[in-house]
Protein backbone atom coordinates (compact mmCIF):
# COMPACT_ATOMS: atom_id res chain seq x y z
CA UNK A 1 0.00 0.00 0.00
CA UNK A 2 1.46 3.43 -0.93
CA UNK A 3 2.57 5.54 2.06
CA UNK A 4 0.09 8.32 1.29
CA UNK A 5 -2.83 5.90 1.10
CA UNK A 6 -1.74 4.21 4.32
CA UNK A 7 -1.56 7.60 6.06
CA UNK A 8 -5.07 8.51 4.90
CA UNK A 9 -6.37 5.17 6.17
CA UNK A 10 -4.72 5.63 9.55
CA UNK A 11 -6.17 9.11 10.00
CA UNK A 12 -9.57 7.83 8.93
CA UNK A 13 -9.51 4.97 11.40
CA UNK A 14 -8.38 7.13 14.28
CA UNK A 15 -11.15 9.62 13.56
CA UNK A 16 -13.91 7.06 13.19
CA UNK A 17 -12.80 5.54 16.47
CA UNK A 18 -14.55 8.36 18.31
CA UNK A 19 -17.75 8.64 16.37
CA UNK A 20 -21.11 8.24 18.15
CA UNK A 21 -23.59 5.52 17.34
CA UNK A 22 -27.31 5.97 16.91
CA UNK A 23 -28.86 6.74 20.26
CA UNK A 24 -32.36 5.46 19.83
CA UNK A 25 -32.18 1.68 19.77
CA UNK A 26 -34.70 -0.73 21.16
CA UNK A 27 -33.60 -4.15 22.39
CA UNK A 28 -33.56 -6.34 20.41
CA UNK A 29 -32.75 -4.03 17.51
CA UNK A 30 -31.98 -4.62 13.83
CA UNK A 31 -28.85 -2.51 14.44
CA UNK A 32 -25.83 -4.73 15.03
CA UNK A 33 -24.25 -4.57 18.49
CA UNK A 34 -20.92 -3.42 17.04
CA UNK A 35 -22.57 -0.32 15.57
CA UNK A 36 -22.85 1.17 19.07
CA UNK A 37 -19.16 0.70 19.86
CA UNK A 38 -17.96 1.70 16.38
CA UNK A 39 -14.21 1.84 15.89
CA UNK A 40 -13.21 2.84 19.43
CA UNK A 41 -10.81 -0.09 19.66
CA UNK A 42 -8.80 1.39 16.76
CA UNK A 43 -7.97 4.62 18.61
CA UNK A 44 -5.00 3.42 20.66
CA UNK A 45 -3.63 1.33 17.79
CA UNK A 46 -3.33 4.32 15.44
CA UNK A 47 -3.06 7.20 17.91
CA UNK A 48 -1.33 6.27 21.19
CA UNK A 49 -1.51 9.89 22.46
CA UNK A 50 -5.30 10.12 22.74
CA UNK A 51 -7.27 13.30 23.55
CA UNK A 52 -8.05 13.42 27.27
CA UNK A 53 -11.72 14.30 26.77
CA UNK A 54 -13.98 14.08 23.77
CA UNK A 55 -17.59 15.30 23.84
CA UNK A 56 -20.19 14.75 21.15
CA UNK A 57 -23.65 16.33 21.21
CA UNK A 58 -26.43 16.45 18.65
CA UNK A 59 -29.74 14.98 17.56
CA UNK A 60 -30.73 11.67 15.96
CA UNK A 61 -33.73 10.04 14.33
CA UNK A 62 -34.38 6.47 13.25
CA UNK A 63 -36.89 4.27 11.44
CA UNK A 64 -37.27 0.69 12.65
CA UNK A 65 -39.93 -1.95 13.46
CA UNK A 66 -42.26 -1.06 16.33
CA UNK A 67 -41.04 -4.22 18.09
CA UNK A 68 -38.79 -7.11 17.15
CA UNK A 69 -40.63 -9.17 14.55
CA UNK A 70 -43.23 -6.54 13.68
CA UNK A 71 -44.21 -5.60 10.15
CA UNK A 72 -45.15 -2.00 11.04
CA UNK A 73 -42.42 0.63 11.36
CA UNK A 74 -42.03 3.63 13.66
CA UNK A 75 -40.08 6.88 13.49
CA UNK A 76 -38.47 8.21 16.66
CA UNK A 77 -35.96 10.89 17.56
CA UNK A 78 -34.00 12.37 20.41
CA UNK A 79 -30.69 13.81 21.61
CA UNK A 80 -27.22 12.32 21.21
CA UNK A 81 -24.76 12.99 24.03
CA UNK A 82 -21.50 11.03 24.32
CA UNK A 83 -18.54 11.75 26.60
CA UNK A 84 -15.25 9.82 26.37
CA UNK A 85 -12.25 9.99 28.69
CA UNK A 86 -9.35 8.67 26.57
CA UNK A 87 -10.11 5.00 25.83
CA UNK A 88 -11.02 4.33 29.48
CA UNK A 89 -14.41 5.70 30.52
CA UNK A 90 -17.45 6.65 28.46
CA UNK A 91 -20.98 7.91 29.02
CA UNK A 92 -23.08 7.37 25.92
CA UNK A 93 -26.74 7.56 24.94
CA UNK A 94 -26.06 4.46 22.85
CA UNK A 95 -23.98 2.31 25.23
CA UNK A 96 -24.61 3.74 28.69
CA UNK A 97 -21.89 4.16 31.32
CA UNK A 98 -18.83 2.01 30.68
CA UNK A 99 -15.21 1.33 31.57
CA UNK A 100 -12.50 -0.45 29.56
CA UNK A 101 -10.62 -2.18 32.37
CA UNK A 102 -8.18 -4.06 30.08
CA UNK A 103 -6.58 -2.04 27.30
CA UNK A 104 -3.85 -2.65 24.75
CA UNK A 105 -2.90 -1.46 21.28
CA UNK A 106 -4.95 -4.20 19.63
CA UNK A 107 -7.42 -5.31 22.30
CA UNK A 108 -9.75 -4.13 25.02
CA UNK A 109 -12.12 -5.66 27.54
CA UNK A 110 -14.77 -3.61 29.27
CA UNK A 111 -18.09 -3.46 31.04
CA UNK A 112 -21.04 -1.11 30.86
CA UNK A 113 -24.41 -0.42 32.43
CA UNK A 114 -27.04 0.46 29.85
CA UNK A 115 -30.84 0.17 29.64
CA UNK A 116 -33.48 -1.65 27.68
CA UNK A 117 -36.62 0.19 26.60
CA UNK A 118 -38.78 -2.92 26.85
CA UNK A 119 -41.99 -3.50 24.93
CA UNK A 120 -45.54 -2.37 25.62
CA UNK A 121 -48.87 -3.66 24.40
CA UNK A 122 -49.74 -0.20 23.07
CA UNK A 123 -46.84 -0.59 20.59
CA UNK A 124 -49.17 -2.89 18.62
CA UNK A 125 -52.55 -3.35 20.26
CA UNK A 126 -53.59 -5.87 17.61
CA UNK A 127 -50.73 -8.37 17.68
CA UNK A 128 -49.59 -7.76 21.27
CA UNK A 129 -53.02 -7.60 22.89
CA UNK A 130 -53.09 -9.85 25.92
CA UNK A 131 -49.32 -10.39 25.94
CA UNK A 132 -48.56 -7.93 28.74
CA UNK A 133 -45.75 -5.38 28.86
CA UNK A 134 -42.03 -6.12 29.04
CA UNK A 135 -40.88 -3.36 31.35
CA UNK A 136 -37.84 -1.17 30.78
CA UNK A 137 -34.84 -2.40 32.77
CA UNK A 138 -31.11 -1.89 33.36
CA UNK A 139 -28.73 -4.07 31.35
CA UNK A 140 -25.25 -5.12 32.51
CA UNK A 141 -22.85 -5.64 29.63
CA UNK A 142 -19.42 -7.29 29.29
CA UNK A 143 -17.53 -7.02 26.00
CA UNK A 144 -14.17 -7.65 24.34
CA UNK A 145 -12.67 -6.47 21.04
CA UNK A 146 -9.47 -7.27 19.18
CA UNK A 147 -7.95 -5.81 15.99
CA UNK A 148 -6.09 -8.24 13.74
CA UNK A 149 -3.36 -5.82 12.62
CA UNK A 150 -2.62 -2.31 11.35
CA UNK A 151 -2.30 -3.58 7.79
CA UNK A 152 -5.61 -5.42 8.00
CA UNK A 153 -7.69 -3.66 10.69
CA UNK A 154 -10.53 -6.16 10.92
CA UNK A 155 -12.18 -6.07 14.34
CA UNK A 156 -13.51 -9.12 16.17
CA UNK A 157 -15.98 -8.35 18.95
CA UNK A 158 -17.98 -10.41 21.43
CA UNK A 159 -20.39 -9.17 24.09
CA UNK A 160 -22.79 -10.52 26.70
CA UNK A 161 -25.76 -8.64 28.18
CA UNK A 162 -27.67 -9.55 31.34
CA UNK A 163 -31.11 -7.97 31.75
CA UNK A 164 -31.80 -6.89 35.34
CA UNK A 165 -35.59 -7.06 35.21
CA UNK A 166 -37.70 -6.82 32.06
CA UNK A 167 -36.76 -9.80 29.90
CA UNK A 168 -34.44 -10.96 32.73
CA UNK A 169 -32.40 -13.37 30.62
CA UNK A 170 -29.05 -12.94 28.85
CA UNK A 171 -28.07 -12.17 25.26
CA UNK A 172 -24.72 -12.70 23.53
CA UNK A 173 -23.34 -11.25 20.28
CA UNK A 174 -20.39 -12.16 18.05
CA UNK A 175 -19.42 -9.83 15.21
CA UNK A 176 -16.73 -9.01 12.66
CA UNK A 177 -16.42 -5.60 11.00
CA UNK A 178 -13.84 -3.48 9.21
CA UNK A 179 -13.34 -0.10 7.45
CA UNK A 180 -14.37 -0.11 3.81
CA UNK A 181 -12.38 0.90 0.72
CA UNK A 182 -13.31 4.41 -0.39
CA UNK A 183 -12.99 5.90 3.09
CA UNK A 184 -11.06 9.16 3.38
CA UNK A 185 -10.23 11.88 5.90
CA UNK A 186 -13.71 13.41 5.46
CA UNK A 187 -15.84 10.35 4.67
CA UNK A 188 -15.51 7.06 6.55
CA UNK A 189 -17.38 3.74 6.37
CA UNK A 190 -17.61 0.48 8.33
CA UNK A 191 -19.51 -2.74 7.60
CA UNK A 192 -19.75 -6.23 9.01
CA UNK A 193 -21.99 -9.14 10.07
CA UNK A 194 -22.96 -10.43 13.48
CA UNK A 195 -24.96 -13.22 15.11
CA UNK A 196 -26.98 -13.06 18.33
CA UNK A 197 -27.76 -15.83 20.81
CA UNK A 198 -29.91 -15.81 23.96
CA UNK A 199 -30.96 -17.87 26.95
CA UNK A 200 -34.24 -19.77 26.91
CA UNK A 201 -35.72 -17.45 29.56
CA UNK A 202 -35.01 -14.35 27.51
CA UNK A 203 -36.50 -15.89 24.38
CA UNK A 204 -39.58 -17.13 26.22
CA UNK A 205 -40.33 -13.67 27.63
CA UNK A 206 -39.66 -11.92 24.31
CA UNK A 207 -41.04 -14.40 21.78
CA UNK A 208 -42.95 -17.06 23.74
CA UNK A 209 -46.66 -17.32 24.52
CA UNK A 210 -47.69 -19.01 27.78
CA UNK A 211 -51.11 -20.44 28.60
CA UNK A 212 -52.44 -17.24 30.21
CA UNK A 213 -51.20 -15.07 27.35
CA UNK A 214 -52.73 -17.46 24.84
CA UNK A 215 -56.16 -17.17 26.45
CA UNK A 216 -55.91 -13.35 26.55
CA UNK A 217 -54.44 -12.82 23.08
CA UNK A 218 -55.76 -15.65 20.92
CA UNK A 219 -52.23 -16.67 19.92
CA UNK A 220 -51.42 -20.38 20.23
CA UNK A 221 -49.25 -21.47 23.14
CA UNK A 222 -45.57 -21.35 22.16
CA UNK A 223 -42.90 -22.37 24.68
CA UNK A 224 -39.15 -21.95 24.24
CA UNK A 225 -37.16 -24.26 26.48
CA UNK A 226 -33.65 -24.23 25.00
CA UNK A 227 -31.07 -21.46 24.45
CA UNK A 228 -30.04 -20.73 20.89
CA UNK A 229 -29.67 -18.26 18.03
CA UNK A 230 -32.17 -15.42 17.78
CA UNK A 231 -30.98 -13.54 14.68
CA UNK A 232 -28.14 -12.83 12.27
CA UNK A 233 -27.53 -9.71 10.24
CA UNK A 234 -25.18 -7.16 8.73
CA UNK A 235 -24.66 -3.47 9.49
CA UNK A 236 -23.25 -0.45 7.66
CA UNK A 237 -22.06 2.86 9.14
CA UNK A 238 -20.95 5.99 7.28
CA UNK A 239 -19.90 9.41 8.49
CA UNK A 240 -19.36 12.64 6.58
CA UNK A 241 -17.35 15.42 8.20
CA UNK A 242 -18.56 18.97 7.60
CA UNK A 243 -15.60 21.06 8.63
CA UNK A 244 -13.64 20.59 11.87
CA UNK A 245 -16.47 20.00 14.36
CA UNK A 246 -19.66 19.05 12.51
CA UNK A 247 -20.54 15.63 11.15
CA UNK A 248 -23.44 13.56 9.83
CA UNK A 249 -23.62 9.89 10.78
CA UNK A 250 -25.72 7.21 9.05
CA UNK A 251 -26.31 3.68 10.40
CA UNK A 252 -28.24 1.02 8.50
CA UNK A 253 -28.74 -2.66 9.20
CA UNK A 254 -30.76 -5.67 8.13
CA UNK A 255 -31.26 -8.77 10.26
CA UNK A 256 -33.07 -12.09 9.93
CA UNK A 257 -34.87 -13.57 12.93
CA UNK A 258 -33.77 -17.19 13.18
CA UNK A 259 -34.12 -20.36 15.24
CA UNK A 260 -36.92 -20.79 17.76
CA UNK A 261 -37.98 -17.09 17.75
CA UNK A 262 -38.63 -17.29 13.97
CA UNK A 263 -41.47 -19.77 14.62
CA UNK A 264 -43.17 -17.61 17.27
CA UNK A 265 -46.79 -16.56 16.52
CA UNK A 266 -45.74 -13.02 17.46
CA UNK A 267 -43.42 -12.74 14.46
CA UNK A 268 -45.11 -10.97 11.56
CA UNK A 269 -41.95 -10.47 9.52
CA UNK A 270 -38.62 -12.26 9.97
CA UNK A 271 -36.53 -9.72 8.05
CA UNK A 272 -36.02 -6.55 10.11
CA UNK A 273 -34.50 -3.28 8.88
CA UNK A 274 -33.40 -0.06 10.55
CA UNK A 275 -32.08 3.29 9.35
CA UNK A 276 -30.67 5.88 11.77
CA UNK A 277 -29.39 9.38 11.00
CA UNK A 278 -27.70 11.80 13.38
CA UNK A 279 -26.19 15.27 13.16
CA UNK A 280 -23.54 16.14 15.76
CA UNK A 281 -21.04 18.66 17.00
CA UNK A 282 -17.84 17.32 18.58
CA UNK A 283 -14.90 18.82 20.39
CA UNK A 284 -11.93 17.49 22.34
CA UNK A 285 -9.30 18.51 24.86
CA UNK A 286 -5.57 18.03 24.47
CA UNK A 287 -3.92 14.88 25.81
CA UNK A 288 -2.71 14.99 29.39
CA UNK A 289 -0.60 11.86 29.58
CA UNK A 290 -1.72 8.20 29.92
Amino acid sequence: MPNKLRWVLCVTLVTIAWLPRAALAQTPSPLQEWQYSGGIILARLFEPDLPQWRVIAGAAADVQPIYDGARAMKVSGGPVFNVYYKDKWFLSTGEGLGYNFVRGKQYQIGMALAYDQGRTVKDDETNLRGMGDIYAAPVAKLYASVVLSKKFPMILRVSARQFIGGSQGAVGDASVYLPLPGSSKTFVMFAGPSITMATAHYMQVTYGVDQQQSLASGHPVYNITDPGTTDAGVGFSATKFLGKHLLINLDAAISQIRGQPARSPLIEQKTQRVLALSFEYHFESASNGP
